[in-house]
């Protein structure tokens, strides 16, 4: 215990340990309980140093969180990105230490600030409050990086039911109070009223969780729609090799044709490689089949289009053929995968930050959902899942959802199992049904509970097949999103800023 709580070394260690065993709380481990072991370890590593001391203690939490997991980060790299391991090691420890900070700053500000040791209820309130600060912070600041929450542990686990009520945020938002609070009972021994209160605290969430977990806030708005999703495993190596074109289209193409009949036939992310305008033949063809047989065909194509001065912007997007409509523009780009922060200067360096889909352009804010077979579809191209706030605004204007997604990039890491996980989390969060449809796996439906229901072998060609069904109506955290725990954690905050100047001045 003393290791944990005293500066030095040793208590780094061990937060770098606790940070790692995050990654095994979540997929594909899933063993949640280690999300509370690491927040404790967390909390009570913060409890007595100083706010420098504190500083490199949250650093060292977040270097083991994200070394332990983005693996999948050096595939990219080294196996995709044709860089020497040597330097694919040294991006990775080089992103794994920056991202760190995203912990550091937080702590610093709790040992300089917010920490109240004196009154520890109020204490474990704020710790808990600027946890999800932390979170909501990392998945905004520079695009954001929201990977690796410490709430989508508990997608199996007890705390699901709060994903409806306040996102995966209010889930976080219990895992940090409970540590805290666990950690502070025996503080509270002596205090009768404020023990009763913490220990309330302390089983509300878990029992408010676990009372909701089978509760439906949403109703089907429809018939049940069946789907036929196209997973064409073709090599990353081929993906974007203008003498594999043709064979990829044929690929696309010739699954559809010899496909059960279906209302939705989807293809993955860019599974048309070239761009919108020069297959439009193509394109028209299926489409015309799609209408044959009364279904609606989305695929992921990459388009241009002319800017303002006349020069062209390319996007990552996704169309509707058949019967169906509309074509959307991915908004949230991966960097270095989409677009290359200060491309100048590094464009050129390793074949990694010279990819053929490396210059695509942000889309729009305001862009109409996809319509197919008259039901309004929220799209989500790959990286755009993993954001709760600006998913959860798509979704509350959609019967059904679905992401597209090329993870052949994370090769046979944990990274797409991780990422299945984040869309099981978006269709829980909203209530709604999720097509899931990717070039190599994890190609999946997911109901309105988070469960998958139908999925296909992950690194094999393969068609999906399954129902989905239109959902309406509007979850409590679709309705009010984060903001009520916004409003609660400042407050939180807010208090605890002001009791700890107050009695640094008595």
């Amino acid at each position: 215990m003393r290791w944990i709580t005293r500066p030095g070394w040793p208590g780094n260690l061990l937060a770098m340990v606790a940070g790692a065993l995050i990654t095994l709380a979540l997929a594909p481990f899933d063993i949640w309980p280690l999300a509370i072991v690491a927040l404790v370890v967390f909390y009570l590593g913060l409890r007595d140093l100083k706010p420098r001391q504190a500083l490199w203690r949250g650093w060292s939490y977040g270097f083991g969180l994200f070394g332990g997991g983005t693996s999948w980060i050096y595939v990219s790299i080294h196996t995709y990105g044709e860089a020497p391991v040597w330097l694919a090691v040294f991006l990775m420890v080089l992103f794994c230490a920056s991202v760190a900070f995203f912990f550091a700053l937080p702590a610093w500000l709790w040992a300089r600030w917010i920490r109240r040791n004196e009154a520890p209820l109020a204490d474990a309130l704020a710790f808990a409050a600027l946890w999800f600060g932390q979170e909501m912070f990392r998945g905004w600041f520079l695009t954001g990086f929201p990977w690796l929450y410490s709430g989508y542990s508990q997608l199996d686990g007890p705390l699901k039911g709060l994903a409806p009520l306040g996102g995966m945020w209010l889930i976080s938002f219990s895992l940090a109070l409970t540590a805290a609070l666990l950690c502070n009972l025996h503080r509270l021994r002596a205090r009768k009223s404020f023990l009763a209160t913490a220990i309330v605290l302390l089983l509300a969430p878990w029992v408010i969780g676990l009372a909701l977990k089978h509760h439906a806030w949403t109703e089907p708005s429809g018939e049940p729609l069946k789907v036929a999703a196209m997973q064409g495993n073709v090599e990353q190596s081929m993906k974007w090799d203008p003498a594999a074109l043709n064979a990829q289209l044929a690929l696309y193409r010739d699954m559809t044709f010899t496909a059960q009949k279906a209302d939705l036939i989807i293809w993955p992310e860019t599974a048309v490689p070239v761009l919108k305008e020069s297959v439009e033949g193509y394109l028209s063809v299926m489409g015309k089949f799609a209408a044959e047989r009364n279904s609606a065909l989305i695929t992921g194509v990459p388009l241009r289009q002319k800017g303002g001065r006349g020069e062209y912007r390319y996007y990552n997007a996704i169309t509707v053929v058949g019967e169906g409509d509309g074509t959307y523009l991915k908004q949230k780009l991966v960097p270095f995968g989409e677009y290359v922060p200060l491309q100048d200067l590094l464009r050129g360096l390793i074949t990694f930050f010279n990819l053929p889909m490396s210059d695509f352009a942000r889309g729009p804010a305001e862009q109409p959902l996809l319509q197919a077979k008259g039901y309004q579809i929220a799209p989500f191209i790959c990286y755009e899942v993993v954001y709760p706030e600006f998913a959860a605004s798509l979704s509350a204007q959609s019967d059904l959802l679905l992401t597209v997604s090329n993870d052949t990039w994370f090769g046979t890491s944990i990274g797409p199992l991780q990422h299945l996980q984040m869309a099981q989390m978006r269709a829980l969060e909203a209530g709604r049904w999720m097509i899931r449809a990717t070039n190599n796996g994890v190609s999946a439906l997911i109901d309105p509970f988070g469960k998958i229901t139908t999925t296909v072998p992950q690194f094999e060609r393969a068609v999906m097949y399954g129902e989905v069904t239109p959902m309406h109506n509007l979850t409590p955290y679709l309705h009010w999103r984060s903001w009520p725990l916004i409003i609660v954690s400042v407050l939180l905050i807010g208090w605890a800023l002001v009791a700890s100047r107050i009695a640094k001045t008595v």
